[in-house]
């Protein structure tokens, strides 16, 4: 695992899931690794009411009724659609119970405009073809197709940003559970069925609503579950400081992110959420999603920043540095807003309450500055 990257959630928590399957005696559907109960409480953490002779810490933030109504969802004839803002976890959600279920979480098909049909069901081999011509051997099998030949899950991230004729695609296998290959004239080859097990999980951004939009068809083969944005401070909290570990983890970065900084860092994006919530056009709204996942990413740079070229302590200065570098991506429109948000927010909050934010103005000015 320390070879890779990002290790998927099936290695990064192998010992983990191989510890909860030793231990469960629930029921559990079709070939599935973990009971239902056990996905729940892989994603989630456990409690003290579980008995379970160790903690299981949780992996997603989120109300426990967003993951049961996915467990239950993937566990009948019916795709999942995890649908969200950006940076809510759909993603993520995805991943874990992809891992907890068939402990493959890496059969994905990522939707874009140039996504194909092949990319759902299968291509060739071209030269295989031309050498012995079609054949089972010469397919080379989409991650969907895979997922059904083995009974798994299969995920398709960011569905909307498919093509229409992409998508649909997809209703024959979320209702038939089969795909042929009419190239095949052999009875045995020529339909690939889905084995038990088999399921889907999509995700969309609901900022995609009007790009490709789902046919009814396809909706009726989906269980959508909306993922809200956390507005909930303490639950928001427990998430940014959760990756942020991680990420001190991963890079093997001995920092610690005093507890007041991580507060400015929240109300921050607290402050810009609401007045974008009040703003009466797109003009008067940063261009970010101001999700939490992007909260993390102004962490993390400002984190990496101060262990590569500070004094391997976070300040306030470096954080402003980082969210204003983060956040303002037109300019000069989004760079006018922070400065804004700064003089007649922060300013004043820093004449009242002290502390951290008069450091934080001053480092989201000069930021400002070089970036005008």
């Amino acid at each position: 695992m320390s070879d890779l990257l990002r290790a998927p959630a099936e290695i990064k928590y192998a010992e983990e899931l191989d510890w909860l399957e030793s231990v469960d005696d629930g029921p559990k559907p079709f070939s599935w690794r973990l009971s239902p109960k056990m996905v729940r409480l892989f994603v989630l953490g456990s409690e003290r009411a579980d008995g379970l002779d160790r903690e299981i810490a949780p992996k997603w933030f989120g109300d426990r009724s967003f993951v049961e109504r996915s467990i239950v969802t993937l566990a009948s004839d019916r795709g999942l659609l995890l649908i969200g803002d950006p940076g809510t976890g759909k993603s993520w959600l995805a991943e874990l119970l992809s891992a907890a279920i068939c402990r493959n979480s890496t059969l994905v098909v990522q939707g874009t405009a140039g996504t194909t049909e092949d990319h759902i069901k299968y291509s060739w081999n071209v030269s295989m073809v031309i050498a012995k011509g079609q054949s089972r051997a010469s397919m080379i099998p989409s991650p969907i197709m895979t997922a059904m030949e083995r009974g798994a899950i299969g995920r398709f991230e960011e569905l909307t940003r498919a093509t229409s004729d992409v998508q649909d695609a997809l209703i024959s296998i979320l209702s038939e559970k089969y795909i042929s290959v009419p190239e095949l004239d052999s009875e045995s080859d020529n339909i690939v069925f889905a084995q038990p097990g088999f399921s889907v999980i999509a995700t969309a951004n609901s900022r995609d609503r009007g790009v490709n939009d789902l046919s009814s068809a396809l909706k009726r083969r989906f269980n959508f579950v909306r993922i809200p944005v956390v507005t909930n401070k303490k639950s928001e909290a427990e998430i940014v400081r959760f990756r942020t570990e991680e990420l001190l983890r991963r890079h093997r970065i001995e920092l610690e992110v005093p507890p007041t900084l991580l507060d400015v860092l929240l109300q921050s994006f607290a402050d810009l959420r609401a007045s974008a919530a009040a703003a009466t056009s797109d003009d008067e709204k940063l261009e970010s999603a101001l999700s939490t996942a992007e909260q993390i990413g102004v962490l993390e740079d400002a984190v990496l920043h101060s262990t590569f070229f500070g004094e391997r302590t976070l300040s306030a200065r470096t954080l402003a540095s980082s969210l204003v570098g983060s956040l303002a991506r037109r300019d000069p429109e989004d760079l006018a807003l922070m400065n804004k948000y700064l003089h007649g927010v922060v300013e004043p909050r820093s004449k009242e309450e002290g502390g951290s934010w008069p450091e934080f103005l001053e480092g989201g000015r000069d930021a400002i500055a070089t970036l005008s």
